[in-house]
């Protein structure tokens, strides 16, 4: 005999017919492995409504008194597609500004990011308990000097940018695009920004070349950062080798600066066109874009309100005391190589002498030197790629990838047949190396 699957709204009507004939309800909820209450529920269901009671009904409640209003979540989606990196907490703090009413809690507004996918729900990590967290109790006292790369040009170069910020405020003082980031150019960024809001008590660094010669060799002497620093007053901290969280609040500034434009930027056709993008990001970042550090304060309030007016003339009125060898170069303005002439050394200055750039004579000019080629390659098994002669590690997990790469004799871009970027570094390749390559 076949089996005859019957649907939950049969059985339920054919224990209520059971029932009904006279069956006790004790057996008939044996029979179908429910209780005896349920078969009481299907009884007066199926006398109020018929075989229409019997179905499944909805369990929630008729009212939602604590869920947010459809009209604040609506704006709550309009905010974050408008900022796709505002999490609730800063989505809480702007409906506070605005005043909206009732305002609802940064749990519910995770919840409706969640409902109209505008966030991918992930475990969060938890936070190391072994930083030791410090801040300077008000502006100027302490500056965090970096640099950080990543601006690619239209040329397939990649500019380099110079960056500063307050440690009390998270003010950026300084963000300067450069070609190159010899410390010529880094003094003369550090100079601009003094120029503009005064000199520091203190300025901390990693241990980069253009801000200490302490690891430059048994002859290393007084790199030009540190004259600079020496000369105008100013001490000069460095962090222990391989510790980055030391300066965590210019890194921070550098993830906020490729999380929230670079990595999302086209390349740029100049440094002038990448200095300028960079100018209204800082400026957006000082002025309009709140902090969690700083409870939800704008860096500018806490950088100028904290000091008086009179302060902050006698900052920007203090003799700025600065080496003949270094010139001032304005942040939009290409780096160019001057001549040794323009550049005299003071006796037992040895920070000047690394920056002084050699002739460079040529003789003809090959085309291949000012373009690129293409290739297109498979990742190998090992994920390990040679191109020329230069090694690309793309990772196992790679392997069979069609891949295109891009090549020019000063960087190497790696793209997806889709277009998407896996990979830039600088090129170590020959124009002869194009042409064979071709």
């Amino acid at each position: 005999m076949a089996l005859v699957e019957l649907s939950v709204v049969e059985q339920r009507y054919h224990a209520v017919i059971e029932v009904l004939s006279g069956a006790k309800v004790t057996d008939v909820a044996g029979r179908y492995g429910v209780s005896r209450q349920s078969v009481h529920g299907w009884v007066r269901r199926y006398q109020d409504g018929g075989l229409a009671g019997l179905a499944d009904r909805s369990h929630a409640p008729k009212a939602h008194p604590m869920q947010t209003p459809a009209a604040i979540e609506a704006l709550i989606c309009e905010l974050r597609r408008a900022h796709p990196r505002w999490g609730p907490r800063t989505l809480l703090w702007e409906l506070g500004r605005r005043g909206v009413e009732p305002l609802p809690s940064r749990a519910s507004i995770y919840r409706a990011l969640v409902r109209n996918s505008l966030v991918d729900p992930v475990a969060r990590r938890r936070k190391r308990e072994d930083y030791r967290r410090w801040e300077r109790p008000g502006p100027m006292q302490l500056w965090q000097m970096d640099i950080m790369g990543g601006l690619l040009l239209a040329d397939g170069s990649e500019a380099k940018l110079i960056t500063g910020v307050d440690d009390h405020s998270r003010f950026c003082v300084i963000a300067s695009v450069v070609a190159r980031p010899t410390g010529r150019m880094v003094c003369a960024a550090f100079a601009e920004a003094m120029r503009g809001y005064g000199v520091p008590l203190e300025v901390l660094t990693d241990n980069g070349k253009q801000f200490t010669g302490r690891f430059g060799g048994p002859k290393a002497g007084e790199v030009l950062f540190e004259r600079v620093c020496r000369e105008n007053g100013i001490k000069l901290r460095h962090t222990a080798p391989r510790t980055p969280t030391t300066t965590g609040k210019i890194e921070r500034f550098h993830q906020s600066v490729r999380r929230e434009w670079l990595d999302e930027a086209l390349p740029f056709a100049s440094i002038e066109a990448a200095q300028a993008e960079t100018d209204a990001f800082v400026e957006h970042d000082n002025t309009a874009r709140p902090h969690q550090a700083l409870d939800m304060a704008f860096p500018a309030d806490r950088f100028f309100a904290e000091r008086s007016d009179g302060q902050r003339r006698a900052e920007r009125e203090l003799p700025l005391q600065l080496p003949a060898a270094l010139t001032t170069v304005t942040a939009s303005a290409p780096e160019a190589a001057p001549a040794p002439a323009d550049l005299p050394a003071p006796a037992g200055d040895h920070g000047d002498q690394p920056e002084r750039p050699e002739p460079v004579v040529r003789t003809s000019v090959d085309p291949l030197s000012r373009q690129a080629i293409e290739v297109d390659r498979i990742v190998p098994a090992s994920g390990n790629l040679s191109i020329g002669g230069q090694q690309l590690w793309l990772g196992p997990d790679r392997a069979g990838l069609p891949i295109t790469v891009w090549i020019s004799t000063q960087r190497l871009h790696v793209f997806t047949t889709g277009g998407g970027r896996l990979k830039s570094v600088a090129s170590r390749l020959t124009v002869k190396d194009l042409a064979a390559l071709l």
